[in-house]
């Protein structure tokens, strides 16, 4: 499964790049959006995961607990995703799969990254019901989740299908 889109290859002779090229190009690319995700899950899991130890913890209540198990576990998910591809380079290492690693390493990236937008959405909500008040949470959380969903997946969906123009 090639991952860049089908429209992306009347430019790719502009490259001169062999496939292998591409791949460590692709393999590079994604290595440096991961270090970023990375970074932000596995600070965000963290910080879940002692929650339940402050004193405050005890304030939420049955939605909110349920709220915040279905966070951690996206975030576990998240962080599980986003680290993946190192422990998949590692089996894979020396064994002459790039293209396996770059395919599935990208499809672990989309899926961990959408579990991340999951936790976000559910970290704003239980922040704003501390805060604020139940309504505020679900606002919170439904305009987390909108937000994500439209930077994250919907402007760059619209942006790939009018990429024909773009000679890089």
């Amino acid at each position: 499964m090639d991952i860049e889109h089908p429209s992306a290859r009347p430019w790719e002779a502009n490259r001169n790049e062999t496939e292998a090229e591409r791949l460590d190009r692709n393999w590079s690319s994604l290595l440096q959006e991961l270090r970023v995700a990375q970074t932000g899950v596995q600070l965000l899991t963290g910080f879940l995961l002692i929650l339940p130890f402050s004193a405050e913890f005890d304030r939420l209540d049955v939605a909110m607990r349920g709220v915040y198990l279905a966070t951690v576990f996206c975030s576990i998910g998240a962080t599980v995703l986003l680290v993946a591809p190192v422990i998949l380079h590692r089996i894979l290492f020396r064994r002459h799969r790039l293209k396996t690693l770059v395919t599935t390493s990208h499809l672990y990236a989309m899926a961990g990254t959408l579990l991340l937008g999951i936790t976000l959405a559910g970290v704003a909500t239980i922040i704003f019901d501390a805060v604020m008040d139940r309504t505020f949470a679900w606002i919170a959380g439904g305009v987390t989740l909108l937000t994500l969903g439209v930077f994250w997946y919907a402007i760059p969906l619209l942006r790939r299908r009018g990429s024909q123009g773009d000679p890089y």
